[in-house]
């Protein structure tokens, strides 16, 4: 698919937010005061800006609200309510730390459970469409969390809990750009199966549909070369968790850390335009292009 730059920035950004806001939602750091105040206008300002930079991808972004009303057969809708109630229930939790001195642990567990709701519905957008192999598996809501997760504990200072957290979000993206992969191939879907020709025999097409480009061809048909693609898996899994883990490990101070979530959010980044730029639509079969 054509890789939007408003959906990179919204899941890279929204994911490390609301990754935040989970941790300290469940009190680590133990911060209060001028200290927590800083925590948490970084974990507002990643997930609040990652959710306004997913709407300039709408073609009439001024009736966003009305994703509002569909919640019970839409994971738009649910990811919408999920964000407002993290970020509405973590404010007077937030105001407690920073204002009194005063943890309100109940509001804390639950903002820090709808924050992972936030992310594992926004997963989920992607998960449900079976017109996208690459997206249509168990793992993508894992990847989701699992780097959310990961981003969270790093930017909360957790050195070992992120050192760890790292570790297996790596192993997790490994495994989807594996399964991923193969997805397509495995999915069973080809020219045959798209125009329903497929039994009378091998399907081909005779000639393009048409002679100029199209909607279609623009948003959901974007190929990227092998030998490009590895390049950048290379870049991101490099950026996004081997710099990271070697700098917590040989080198855990703040300078250390500030370039540790630096590389992690290019490197993120990066795995986000492959997970849009890779992700073959089967619309392409009718063009040729799978």
């Amino acid at each position: 698919m054509h890789p939007a730059p408003s959906v990179i920035v919204f899941t890279t950004l929204s994911g490390l937010g609301f990754g935040l806001l989970m941790f300290l939602g469940l009190g680590l750091p133990a911060v209060t005061g001028w200290v927590a105040f800083v925590f948490f206008l970084i974990a507002y300002v990643l997930a609040v800006g990652g959710l306004l930079a997913s709407t300039f991808h709408l073609g009439r972004p001024e009736r966003a609200w009305k994703a509002f009303t569909q919640w019970k057969t839409s994971w738009l809708s649910r990811e919408g309510w999920c964000a407002v109630v993290a970020l509405l229930v973590l404010a007077p939790y937030a105001a407690g730390l920073v204002f009194w001195d005063q943890s309100f642990a109940l509001l804390g567990f639950i903002g820090a459970l709808f924050s992972l709701l936030t992310v594992f519905t926004t997963s989920m957008i992607y998960t449900q469409l079976k017109t996208i192999p690459r997206w249509n598996m168990k793992l993508t809501p894992v990847m989701f969390l699992s780097f959310s997760i990961a981003g969270g504990a790093l930017l909360a200072g957790q050195i070992d809990a992120a050192i760890a957290l790292l570790a297996i979000a790596a192993l997790v993206q490994l495994a989807y750009w594996k399964l991923g992969d193969q997805a397509f191939a495995n999915s069973g879907t080809n020219m045959g199966t798209a125009t329903g020709l497929g039994s009378r025999g091998a399907v081909r097409a005779f000639e393009p549909p048409h002679t100029g480009t199209n909607y279609l061809l623009r948003e959901f048909v974007h190929v990227v070369g092998r030998k490009h693609a590895a390049k950048l898996r290379v870049i991101s899994f490099t950026l996004a968790f081997v710099l990271p883990i070697l700098l917590m490990w040989f080198s855990p101070h703040h300078f250390a850390a500030v370039i540790a979530v630096l590389s992690h959010m290019a490197g993120i980044a990066t795995s986000r335009w492959l997970f849009f730029a890779q992700a073959e639509h089967v619309v392409g079969l009718y063009y040729g292009k799978r």
